[in-house]
């Protein structure tokens, strides 16, 4: 009997014979499964799991588009896929049990590390795991050094001061030239005005850097 090491929680809403076999399987399984029949909120689905399966009995419900969590969609042997909607997997049954609860519990923990990678400031959004400083419209390329400072901007609630970015991020001595830091920081301020039209991105008063 599995437990559930990793906290998954998954929603399923599937016909009823997978229904009822997936309910004799739930002690082996590494993550917690509950069954939807009826989806009225779709963020309730959202907020409460972290991945969805579904069946084609669900595949044309209006709410799909707006579940954002992974989904993954059941298929009988002779069934087809004919959703325009994104599925994370695509399982055509028969499946053994160590096989599904092996993809679920690696589908949810990539989507786990996908969200605990992206942090939203202004509106941005700083991907930690390319580098990525992206709008919905264009997107640059940072360097760790520029990630780790917007970072510190984002998680500071008082202005960054050249001493502190110098010792703590750039990871130059105290004594060393504070110019240096304004250099770097002109040049990724340059970045993003020139891809980004923004010049306030990185405010700069006499009491250090911030947003």
């Amino acid at each position: 009997m599995h437990k559930n090491y990793y906290n998954i929680k998954v929603a399923f809403s599937c016909n009823k014979n997978f229904s009822n076999s997936i309910d004799e399987l739930k002690p082996f399984l590494g993550f917690d499964l509950k069954e939807i029949e009826q989806i009225k909120d779709p963020n309730s689905v959202n907020s409460e799991n972290h991945v969805f399966i579904l069946d084609t009995k669900f595949i044309e419900n209006n709410f799909l588009s707006r579940i954002k969590i992974p989904k993954i969609l059941i298929l009988g042997q002779k069934e087809k896929n004919n959703s325009k909607i994104k599925f994370e997997h695509v399982i055509r049954l028969p499946l053994s049990i160590l096989e599904f609860n092996h993809l679920v519990v690696d589908v949810s923990q990539k989507f786990k590390f996908d969200q605990n990678s992206l942090i939203k400031l202004k509106n941005y959004t700083l991907d930690k795991n390319t580098r990525y400083l992206k709008n919905k419209e264009n997107l640059i390329k940072i360097t760790e050094k520029e990630m780790h400072f917007i970072v510190e901007l984002n998680n500071s609630s008082k202005p960054l001061t050249k001493d502190y970015i110098l010792k703590n991020i750039w990871g130059y001595s105290s004594d060393a030239d504070t110019h240096t830091v304004e250099t770097h920081i002109y040049r990724l301020r340059q970045k993003i005005k020139n891809q980004f039209n923004d010049k306030d991105f990185i405010k700069h008063t006499k009491k250090g850097y911030s947003f």
